[in-house]
């Protein structure tokens, strides 16, 4: 008589848990195999939400898809291929009269799966739709905000320029090098922002590998030669501040003065473009105006002095669109425009809206004595060693004023000895 393997074939999906809970969405399906008192655990390539899943059957429930759109039938169908192969592979090892180890077992399943369907390839997901999987689950766990949905968008971009048909595999230690050569010599960007892409590959690669979508870890391990120059902070000083808040812009120039308005407020309340933007007539008080910020989601409460008073004033009968507080164009359209006002002011730096922040932080905050830490929170900073960037610059102010002082006491103009 042929030699009987005892054996027992299960599909089931993978229990996992997250933070103690369990996964119930997104699923691997895996076929266990246990013969001989051993248990191996084969990967199907499919995925499925456990409400989709009979666990009598061993299948996908009728009519359910899954996140990839690939239907029950169609998995089910390859369930059911998975379990004539491995039966098949079964069969030849008893007629030759062999128990198989677990990796004889295995190689012969994974020739047979090779021989059998030239179309496995489709089981594997690509690189592209599991990305669009991971912005649209980090977008809504995390609120994104459009700019940020705009970034990845760029990131995909960049990536697809690099290589249209990327895999997982791909990025180890050789292929991150390959993008960041890419990134300098084809993109021509400069390190700080090559470092802000491969943080942001990184994070879609961590994602990618704990959803189990690939098993290639060289991400966690890669740094690239990156020098990074210190972050240059331009800022205007109080006496620029002065200078740019009572020029008198030519008549022509009109246009000027309302952008050069919108800068002036922003660096006497830190506010960033996208929340004086979002300003409305009803978050402006007597005293103070309420926003909550767009970058940080921050709530806060900023005190007005006769500086942003002044320009509230100045405003305050003429409607614009959306109830704005401000004449706002957009960002770039400003910032090109802030341009020319600093040519015709004499400034010699170059401005932008972001200008007025660190403006704020440095000449008008931290200058005149406020704690880095109530600056850090109206500035918005998660992390007060972002603030202490702006505290570097005043100190050196102060060490230049210190140094004028001393001459001044220093220079001989005392009276004559009695």
């Amino acid at each position: 008589p042929i030699m009987n393997i005892k054996r027992n074939i299960i599909f089931a999906l993978e229990s996992r848990k997250k933070n103690g809970v369990p996964i119930v969405e997104n699923v691997p399906i895996r076929m266990r195999v246990i013969y001989a008192s051993q248990r191996i655990e084969f990967t199907t390539g499919y995925r499925i939400d456990v409400a989709k899943w009979d666990a009598d059957k061993q299948r996908v429930k009728n009519g359910c898809t899954n996140k990839l759109k690939q239907s029950a039938s169609e998995i089910n169908a390859d369930l059911l291929k998975y379990y004539t192969e491995i039966q098949n592979v079964f069969k030849e090892f008893e007629v030759q009269e062999a128990m198989p180890t677990t990796q004889q077992l295995k190689d012969a399943f994974n020739l047979r799966m090779k021989d059998t369907s030239e179309d496995q390839e489709d089981v594997k997901i690509s690189f592209w739709e599991v990305f669009d999987e991971f912005v649209k689950e980090c977008g809504n766990q995390n609120n994104w905000t459009e700019s940020t949905y705009e970034k990845f968008a760029a990131v995909k971009n960049h990536l697809k320029e690099f290589k249209e048909d990327l895999t997982f595999e791909y990025f180890n230690e050789f292929g991150l090098n390959e993008y960041v050569n890419f990134l300098r010599d084809k993109k021509d960007m400069r390190n700080s922002t090559i470092g802000k892409q491969m943080g942001f590959l990184k994070w879609f690669l961590r994602w990618s590998f704990k959803k189990d979508y690939h098993q290639n870890i060289a991400y966690d391990t890669f740094k690239p030669k990156l020098k990074t120059t210190p972050k240059k902070v331009i800022f205007l000083t109080w006496e620029e501040l002065n200078r740019l808040k009572d020029y008198q812009i030519p008549k022509d120039k009109q246009y000027l003065e309302r952008v050069r308005d919108v800068f002036l407020f922003c660096c006497f309340t830190s506010l960033r473009y996208s929340d004086v933007r979002n300003l409305k007539r009803s978050d402006v008080k007597s005293d103070h105006i309420e926003v909550t910020t767009v970058k940080t989601a921050d709530s806060l409460s900023i005190e007005l002095n006769k500086y942003s008073k002044a320009i509230l004033e100045k405003y305050k009968d003429i409607h614009f669109e959306n109830h704005m507080v401000l004449p706002v164009i957009s960002n770039q359209k400003m910032n090109d425009y802030l341009k020319e006002i600093a040519a015709i002011c004499g400034i010699e730096k170059t401005l932008t809206y972001h200008v007025a922040h660190y403006s704020c932080a440095t000449s008008v905050l931290l200058a005149n004595g406020v704690p880095i830490e109530t600056v850090s929170k109206i500035l918005g900073h998660t992390n007060i060693r972002t603030t202490q960037i702006y505290a570097r610059i005043t100190d050196l102010k102060v060490s230049s004023d210190m140094e004028m002082l001393a001459q001044k006491l220093d220079t001989p103009h005392r009276t004559a000895n009695r």
